[in-house]
């Protein structure tokens, strides 16, 4: 075993002290924050940032695992807050399509890989601080619609936030409501969007180096964003949350 560790430890040392490294807590602090704040944001912000600093095929992975553990702390109590006839379609679609998204990671050219990223969440973030708003109902197909093409951005880019948080966010529901649905809409596909990055071998000593030194930064921010969300007014809400989308796409699309 301690040779094992001794052929691992130059590797995990190259993955830790590094300048990317400082980029990637700067990064996680933020998402953190806008995660307890807005109900989402840790895939939103990190897989732009992170495809831009090690590459999707290690960046993504390092941000699925630190979202599925980061859920446990909201869920719970945003169960009993959202409107679950919307949310489970979306999500039960999302988890179909999400295999063929984690094919295209594996199948597509990095670089393009990542400026799609990048170009995805400028579109979205720009169509909601347009004022834009969604003004019909949510029948199951749309539902399961907007989760299918979640799911595919999912496998793809380990960020299935952009379609979501258009859908929802765009309807004139309060900001409470509007949290805990993606709350649980991210909680839902949080186990499930793990398993084609381990199969598929993307998930290494690196990855776990990597979240070793981000995770406590999330798991520290988090609880302000939460605290923010009661203190700061509501109006506030949409604004925050759509100019952290355009900052965090300009850095996968220009970097």
């Amino acid at each position: 075993m301690s040779g094992i560790w001794a052929a691992l430890w130059p590797e995990i040392l190259a993955a830790v002290l590094d300048w990317r490294m400082l980029g990637a807590i700067i990064a996680t602090a933020v998402a953190g924050v806008m995660r307890g704040y807005a109900g989402f944001g840790t895939a939103v912000i990190l897989a732009p940032i992170f495809a831009t600093l090690w590459g999707t095929r290690e960046g993504v992975p390092v941000m699925l695992l630190m979202e599925l553990l980061i859920t446990i702390q909201l869920a719970p109590k945003a169960w009993h807050e959202a409107d679950r006839r919307v949310v489970l379609p979306l999500g039960g679609a999302a988890l179909l399509t999400m295999p063929l998204g984690t094919y295209a990671l594996l199948a597509l050219d990095e670089e393009t890989l990542r400026r799609g990223i990048g170009a995805f969440v400028l579109v979205f973030g720009f169509a909601l601080m347009s004022g834009w708003r969604y003004r019909g109902g949510r029948p199951l197909w749309l539902n399961l619609s907007v989760g299918g093409l979640a799911g595919l951005l999912k496998g793809a880019t380990g960020m299935s936030g952009p379609p979501v948080i258009l859908y929802l966010l765009s309807g004139a529901e309060e900001a409470k409501r509007h949290r805990a649905n993606l709350i649980i809409f991210f909680a839902i596909i949080a186990v499930t969007s793990i398993l084609g990055p381990i199969v598929m071998g993307l998930i290494d000593v690196t990855t776990f180096a990597r979240l070793a030194v981000v995770l406590p930064v999330m798991f520290v921010s988090v609880p302000v964003g939460v605290r923010a969300f009661h203190v700061v007014p509501q109006r506030l809400y949409r604004p925050f949350a759509m100019a952290v989308l355009a900052v965090a796409g300009c850095i996968a699309l220009f970097g």
